[in-house]
């Protein structure tokens, strides 16, 4: 033990003994002192993330607390049978950033896929790993038993409703909804049925995933289980192509994050066709079928694009419905416009004289999508469209969010930028 303890000194804290300089003196002091400062920092590195993985990475409890709800005939979907019997239903590597939101790349059917649950934090259960926290209680309590189908039907229109607005189009929404309930396609949604796809409503991005099923910019939701949902798995999840790990992000200064961005991300024209269908879901979801929505997270990292370079929404979370934001700004006691800040930047105007929040947003979708795209489609683009679209975007940054500027002007500087892309890039390899 001694001699253990006598080593292991000399490796901490006597690593430039006078002894090892005489063996190797052809290594200098700072050499050695900056790869054992390496080793140490980088154990420590590992250490700190992969502590934190099985506190972030749930997704066996996830497992358990479905299929046991499944197994009781509380809950039903169309993925069910292959995750809880079959098992083919596969969880591979985690992606959660978040305990409560667990995100997998999965298996299913020979094809890769996301996987996505919530588990809660009043669920964890430390004394008994194996017991089943009884989330059904809390979760899975509507629709109760006894409720007809006309009653669901009008619970469900409330809902939508109360979060997306009041729209016409509405009750087509519904017909999808009670379709997609339906897993045994018997024409009738059981109380099990109606209790799983309630549930799911409640998620924001599954609910954004249902308003813009038509659209080809959002990921293709491919079957769930309760309120465990399964989706397409977008091939690049970055507008660079790819994302560093986490704990590399932390370390890295900014100039080595642009190099490293500039490195991987795709050939110009590439990022011309993934911008443009940036600017696509921005028109998009400037007045949708089921009315307008915000992003409040402009990120490289919430955004991707598939094989073929075609814009994808990667996470739908950052997004809100205006129904979101003006209950949220509704009647909100302010000193600045930080305080009427919904997400990390849906930002409105405070009233200092009324102390309250405005309602409208300071800025819209598109002047974030550009501040997004300057420095992606700026880098490497072609010297004799450089200026023009430095102009292009400079005016699209300074857009203001108030109704009376929204309309026609947005329209306007979206199609100048559209247009002045789509002429650089049609009629190539890269259209």
């Amino acid at each position: 033990m001694r001699k253990l303890r006598r080593f292991v000194h000399m490796v901490l804290f006597c690593p430039l003994s006078k002894g090892l300089q005489s063996r190797l003196p052809g290594i200098k002091v700072k050499y050695l002192f900056l790869a054992w400062l390496g080793i140490f920092v980088g154990s420590w590195v590992v250490y700190i993330h992969y502590s934190s993985y099985s506190e972030l990475c749930r997704g066996h409890v996830c497992r358990v607390i479905i299929c046991d709800q499944y197994k009781k005939g509380i809950i039903s979907g169309s993925a069910c049978k292959d995750l809880c019997d079959d098992r083919t239903l596969v969880f591979h590597q985690c992606l959660s950033s978040s305990p409560t939101h667990q995100v997998y790349r999965g298996l299913w059917r020979e094809r890769e896929v996301i996987i996505k649950c919530g588990v809660e934090e009043n669920l964890k259960v430390d004394s008994n790993p194996d017991a089943v926290p009884r989330r059904e209680l809390v979760l899975f309590d509507k629709p109760t038993r006894g409720t007809s189908m006309d009653e669901f039907k009008e619970m469900l229109l409330n809902f939508l409703k109360a979060n997306l607005g009041d729209q016409t189009s509405l009750t087509t929404l519904v017909s999808r909804i009670l379709t997609m309930a339906d897993v045994n396609e018997d024409g009738k949604v059981s109380l099990a049925e109606a209790k799983s796809v309630w549930a799911l409503l409640q998620l924001n991005e599954f609910l954004l995933l249902l308003s813009f099923h038509e659209k080809e910019h959002t990921s293709q939701l491919l079957g769930h289980c309760g309120d465990l949902y399964v989706t397409e798995k977008i091939p690049h999840d970055s507008l660079y192509g790819t994302q560093m790990p986490s704990f590399l992000q932390n370390l890295l200064p900014s100039p080595v994050h642009r190099l490293l961005h500039q490195w991987f991300a795709p050939a110009w024209p590439r990022r011309a066709k993934i911008a443009i269908g940036l600017l696509e879901f921005v028109e998009e979801i400037f007045h949708g079928t089921y009315g307008s929505f915000f992003i409040c997270e402009t990120s490289f990292k919430n955004i991707g694009y598939n094989e073929k370079y075609d814009f994808k929404v990667v996470d739908l979370r950052k997004v809100a419905t205006e129904m979101t934001i003006k209950g949220f700004l509704k009647g909100r006691h302010c000193e600045q416009n930080s305080d009427c800040t919904f997400g990390r930047d849906c930002t409105a105007a405070c009233d200092k004289l009324m102390k309250q929040c405005k309602n409208d947003v300071i800025q819209p979708n598109l002047a974030k999508a550009c501040r997004l795209l300057q420095e992606y489609l700026l880098y490497g683009s072609p010297s004799d469209l450089k200026e023009e679209l430095q102009k292009h975007l400079r005016t699209c940054m300074t857009l203001s969010g108030l109704a009376s500027q929204m309309e026609v002007h947005h329209s306007l500087v979206l199609n100048n930028l559209k247009t002045l892309l789509w002429k650089k890039i049609s009629n190539t390899k890269y259209s």
